[in-house]
């Protein structure tokens, strides 16, 4: 039947109807480079923003990439991040106070432990515990920190950060593999999860042949457990070496390898996991305290509920010391074991209000 034949405000509404869904059609496209096909040298290539392109389907870059003394401190929105060190990585957090990661991973900003590069700093004493390891295929730094002191909400459990777009324009860099602390590599595979006052942020080596499969983006709803297995503590600051971790979602079971496939969102909470991922083996570590490793941000001095510190920059809420009650950090598993469960175990806790930090929404 043709529209002739039908009522006219029918045909009226289904040609409204055409002209929206072609007009959403058109904004929504993606752009013809896509970020992680884009290439900058650090620092002399770094662009203003990196994505500039006006018709990407999630809106246009919030924040810059070209960043200096001009820009740091407590309101900077570089979107140029770190992974370098024990004591020189970034982790991408909201620009606004009490904001969740799920409403915000689009316009996420640098936060780095190391002032000189037009960042935001994160505060004194935000850093409870921190384990960095470098492995034959990426580096990663794992830990613990009260999520407030960045901007985030006290009880939010998270979500992930990667290079598709969380947050747009969004450049990682390393000197992990350069070969001197001033040779920087751009990090195309990469992925940070943060939430539950825990994080977990992966830089997978470019000229690595697994470097998308070691820095997966598939599995944003089971967390720091099943994407970057650890053995990370609470209230200890070390250094690794390590191997490399299984793939994420794969995994061997009676002699056979399976691959796990993470159920859409639509289903509901994933209450259960068919397999414990395997933590890989540590060497070479070398303890160092906190105040040692970060002492660039500042010693920090309790005040009333408030943490303040000299060198750094506050967070831009004034935000409280004190945990949310419900968060991954102040649940047994957070606080009391040390190892891969004291990351989040990747599922919604059967204890009404307690939220564990893996439970990472797209």
């Amino acid at each position: 039947m043709s529209l002739a034949a039908l009522p006219s405000s029918f045909s009226r509404v289904a040609v409204l109807l055409s002209a929206v869904f072609l007009a959403v059609n058109a904004q929504q496209t993606y752009p013809a480079t896509p970020l992680a096909s884009k290439h900058f040298a650090y620092p002399t290539g770094i662009p203003y923003q990196a994505d500039t392109d006006p018709t990407l389907i999630r809106g246009v870059q919030s924040g810059y990439n070209l960043c200096n003394s001009t820009t740091e401190g407590d309101k900077s929105l570089c979107q140029t991040s770190f992974l370098n060190s024990l004591d020189d990585f970034c982790l991408w957090a909201p620009p606004k106070a009490n904001s969740l990661i799920a409403d915000t991973e689009g316009e996420e900003v640098a936060w780095c432990t190391k002032p000189g590069r037009g960042t935001r700093l994160i505060p004194p004493g935000a850093l409870q515990g921190v384990q960095f390891m470098k492995t034959p295929d990426y580096v990663q730094v794992v830990g613990f920190i009260d999520q407030t002191f960045i901007n985030m909400v006290a009880d939010d459990s998270g979500g992930e950060l990667d290079l598709r777009g969380n947050p747009l324009g969004g450049l990682v860099y390393s000197t992990a593999w350069g070969g001197s602390n001033d040779s920087y590599t751009q990090v195309i595979e990469w992925h940070n999860f943060m939430g539950g006052n825990q994080f977990c942020f992966k830089a997978c080596d470019p000229a690595g042949a697994n470097a998308a499969n070691f820095c997966q983006h598939v599995y944003d709803r089971i967390g720091c457990m099943y994407n970057a297995p650890n053995a990370a503590q609470n209230g200890t600051f070390e250094s690794c070496l390590g191997e490399n971790q299984d793939f994420p979602g794969v995994y061997t079971e009676n002699g056979a390898v399976v691959t796990y496939k993470q159920p859409a969102e639509s289903l509901g909470v994933i209450s259960s996991m068919p397999y414990q991922p395997r933590v890989p083996a540590s060497s070479s570590c070398t303890p160092f305290t906190s105040a040692s490793v970060f002492a660039a941000l500042g010693t920090p001095t309790t005040t009333a509920g408030s943490v303040t510190g000299s060198g750094s920059n506050k967070p831009s809420s004034g935000a409280s010391s004190t945990k949310g009650s419900g968060s991954a950090a102040t649940s047994p598993s957070a606080t009391s074991t040390g190892g891969a469960e004291a990351l989040g175990v990747g599922i919604v806790s059967s204890v009404v209000g307690v939220v564990f930090a893996a439970v990472f929404l797209s």
